[in-house]
């Protein structure tokens, strides 16, 4: 009987000892996890302070002055010449469209993207199609080089037909521009203004009476 008692309270012992251990070693990882969090913050919050102390750290605003460099050039609309533009590939090229209505001309100038530079090509002539009242039509330009355009390229190209500028100023006229540079073919929509070609006549016609108002006095 003492025996048996022995064993019980033996058994017990051994059970209290087990749940004593598991419930120190449940704190202990407790304590191991908190302690790691704890180190875990302290390494974020120096690593956040050295590098607000750095400057390195994104700020918001204008862009730098290198950036604001690199956007890209504003689109022009009107060419050296008052004329209208004539987009020529994906802006690799522009051509300018002149109509002087008291020459009876139409001239092209080609330019480079920007519209700054002249770009003379090795061409003699160089064509515009066009449909007007549900008639195609084509018109060939010649060669006029420019000064300063080399010996056998041009960059301005003229044509004196009367009809080439009369169908340009029809509203429902849909016109391009076809040419060759350096071995690449080139089509451009041709969006001419009539009216400005208008303002542009009216304001020289304007100028001239002036003139000859004032040698008049």
């Amino acid at each position: 009987m003492n025996n048996t008692q022995h064993i019980s309270a033996t058994a017990e012992d051994n059970a209290s000892f087990l749940a004593l251990t598991s419930q120190k070693g449940n704190l202990m990882r407790t304590f191991h996890w908190l302690l790691s969090l704890c180190v875990a913050i302290s390494f974020s919050a120096a690593f956040v302070g050295c590098n607000s102390e750095s400057g390195d750290f994104e700020e918001t605003g204008d862009a730098p002055p290198d950036q604001a460099q690199d956007e890209p050039h504003a689109h022009p609309h009107e060419g050296p010449h008052d004329g209208s533009l004539i987009e020529l590939g994906n802006e690799e090229y522009h051509g300018e469209l002149v109509h002087d209505e008291k020459a009876g001309t139409v001239t092209i100038y080609i330019f480079d993207g920007l519209v700054e530079n002249a770009v003379p090509i090795a061409a003699s002539e160089i064509t515009i199609n066009l449909t007007h009242d549900g008639e195609a039509e084509q018109f060939k330009l010649a060669a006029s080089p420019d000064e300063g355009d080399p010996e056998g390229k041009s960059s301005r190209f003229v044509s004196d037909d009367e009809h080439l500028g009369e169908d340009l100023d029809h509203d429902d006229v849909k016109a391009r521009l076809v040419l060759e540079i350096d071995g690449k073919s080139f089509a451009g929509d041709i969006a001419h203004d009539h009216d400005h070609d208008e303002d542009e006549d009216h304001h020289k016609d304007g100028g001239d009476d002036d003139k000859n108002h004032k040698d008049k006095e």
